[in-house]
């Protein structure tokens, strides 16, 4: 008599339905796309937001800062968020809500609180605490008295500027100016991305001017 063979070890079952390794669904072109832009979009809008935040583009108007800057010259700030201690050289731009209805203003910091200004218009140079300043980026040179006597201290969280078109320039010399209150200051200049025309020469547009801004 034949005996059955028996096994302790059950068999397998058979996966079901829903237990089946789902495939995933290939994409069509058209899809593919979409889920494209849908990212960029998002990209776009992480950037833009960065760019609001942190920069600032600002034209110039008027020759005050003539010929580091150009009237119509368009260029990046570093928006103020992020600068909040100006140096001695750095180019600002700041709006003072008494001065032509806030109108902005781009000039060169020269001295920062604490700082001692001595002009002498006679022979157009500026003292910063008795050391006369090298300005190799000046246009013309301090000759031009606009109404406040020096020497001047620079006043706690302010900045004395001037435009490095010296002649032309109504600044912290004049009193409609005067000192800059840091919390006026709407950012730092850092770069030149589009050129003004040049009256100087002609009305051209000078592309290698493209560039940092010292």
């Amino acid at each position: 008599m034949e005996q059955e063979n028996w096994s302790s070890e059950p068999e397998a079952a058979a996966p079901t339905g829903r237990f089946r390794k789902k495939k995933k669904e290939k994409l069509s072109p058209v899809q593919n796309m979409l889920l494209y832009l849908h990212d960029l979009v998002y990209l776009m809008a992480g950037v833009l937001l960065v760019l609001l935040v942190c920069f600032r583009i600002v034209v110039v108007s008027g020759p005050s800062m003539y010929d580091t800057l150009v009237n119509g010259d368009y260029l990046l700030l570093l928006s103020h968020v992020f600068y909040s201690q100006p140096k001695q050289g750095d180019i600002i731009v700041a709006s003072k809500a008494d001065y032509k209805e806030g109108e902005l203003i781009v000039k060169r910091v020269i001295a920062t609180e604490g700082q001692t200004v001595r002009i002498d218009y006679e022979e157009g140079v500026v003292y910063v605490d008795e050391v006369p300043l090298d300005e190799p980026y000046t246009y013309t040179d301090t000759n031009l008295f606009e109404g406040i006597e020096n020497p001047i201290v620079v006043e706690k969280g302010c900045v004395f500027v001037m435009g490095d078109n010296r002649n032309v320039s109504k600044d912290s010399r004049n009193p409609e100016i005067g000192l800059i209150d840091t919390r006026q200051i709407v950012g730092k200049v850092i770069f030149l991305f589009v050129p003004g025309q040049d009256v100087e020469s002609g009305n051209t547009r000078d592309y290698g001017r493209i560039g940092l801004v010292s």
